[in-house]
């Protein structure tokens, strides 16, 4: 027998599998519609007693709210996640944070990927908006800043990895200048004097605006010429591939670099399969460093030297935020992410007989395009 009350279930010998409803809801747990409904939308006025009784009630339905019906009310409990891409492990660590802060509520994320095509990136961002979700977080936009901040004046948006003074959209950023300071100042403390970086294109993004790889250049080539040394930079692309074409091109030179500060960690393992090729050791040979601390980062096998920004920290804050937006919020937020050096075993001195006498430059960075 069905206990009293509640809707009929899969196989229930009264009648077929009925979606449960508010309604449905409301008078298991004894209160009211209205009731319920604050509790589904993390409503403030909701005593604890109130909520414990109306979720245990959800959970013992089963009931999901009409995302449809939501929608023609104004409201349809969807967020947009926009993320480049999916090989990039960064980025679904990200989204993680993202889905593990949303979990409690009653928003729901929708996860797009949107390339690096400012043209393709707006296509995606729309397909979202015609399913009237609630806001976005869009992680390293590779779109005009113009642009994200007239769609900000119509929904709220949180960016990730973009640096500069937004007026309309709230930013979560690592703190790229102090994280590439500490690599160059780990790399030094090692002793090595050439150590080359590898960077990405700049795209659309115009100063005073930055994305997260050119922000990561410019500290880099603060901290080296702090140090007295000569930057250079190979733009390449954050990918496996690209840092395997980057560490071609620093190998083959007749004084390579002692290291390698590869922007991202999924760049340095394409550094670290270009150097075994070439018979290098690493660090004997070779330093090899990164940027993200991914999960593969931690793998013995790996145990990549980087910097840790907390991908999941980033998501979860990028969530609090937008939900802040959402209930009513307009003033901009700038939040930023403390990074930290995390070395490991692919950092080392380098070999003893290429260790020149450090030296201050001025001369310009040395930039290569891959």
């Amino acid at each position: 027998m069905r206990k009293s009350g509640l809707p009929p279930t899969a196989g229930d010998e009264q009648g077929p599998a009925r979606r449960a409803t508010i309604q449905d809801v409301a008078a298991a747990a004894g209160v009211s519609i209205s009731a319920v409904s604050k509790v589904v939308r993390d409503a403030y006025g909701v005593s604890p007693q109130m909520r414990e009784r109306v979720t245990a009630a959800i959970e013992q339905l089963g009931y999901r709210p009409n995302a449809g019906a939501r929608a023609m009310r104004g409201r349809s409990y969807t967020i947009g996640v926009v993320l480049v891409e999916l090989t990039s492990p960064f980025q679904p660590e990200v989204a993680q944070g993202v889905s593990d802060e949303l979990e409690a509520g009653p928003f729901q994320e929708i996860i797009v990927t949107a390339g690096s095509a400012a043209k393709h990136a707006k296509t995606r961002i729309q397909a979202l908006l015609d399913r009237q979700v609630d806001g976005l977080v869009v992680v390293a936009p590779w779109i005009e800043v113009d642009w994200i901040e007239d769609l900000a004046q119509r929904l709220p948006v949180v960016t990730v990895a973009l640096h500069g003074p937004a007026r309309h959209f709230d930013t979560v950023v690592d703190d790229e200048h102090l994280g590439a300071g500490l690599m160059v100042d780990h790399l030094v403390g090692l002793g090595h004097r050439r150590i080359a970086h590898t960077s990405m294109p700049a795209g659309v993004t115009r100063r005073p605006f930055a994305l997260s790889h050119t922000a990561r250049a410019d500290g880099y080539r603060q901290a080296m010429r702090r140090h007295g040394l000569e930057p250079e930079i190979i733009t390449t692309q954050y990918s496996e591939d690209g840092g395997y074409e980057a560490a071609a091109k620093l190998l083959a030179q007749p004084e390579p670099p002692t290291a390698i500060f590869a922007g991202a960690d999924i760049a340095a393992l394409g550094v670290m399969r270009a150097a075994e090729e070439r018979g290098l050791r690493i660090p004997d040979d070779l330093t090899v460093a990164g940027y993200d601390n991914i999960h593969i980062s931690t793998i013995n096998r790996v145990s990549l030297t980087t910097v840790d920004q907390s991908g999941h920290l980033t998501g979860s804050v990028s969530a609090r935020l937008l939900l802040e937006r959402i209930a009513g919020r307009t003033q901009p937020v700038r939040y930023v992410v403390s990074p930290s050096l995390v070395a490991r075993a692919t950092s080392g001195p380098p070999p003893s007989a290429t260790v020149p006498a450090s030296r201050h430059s001025t001369a310009q960075t040395k930039s290569i395009v891959v």
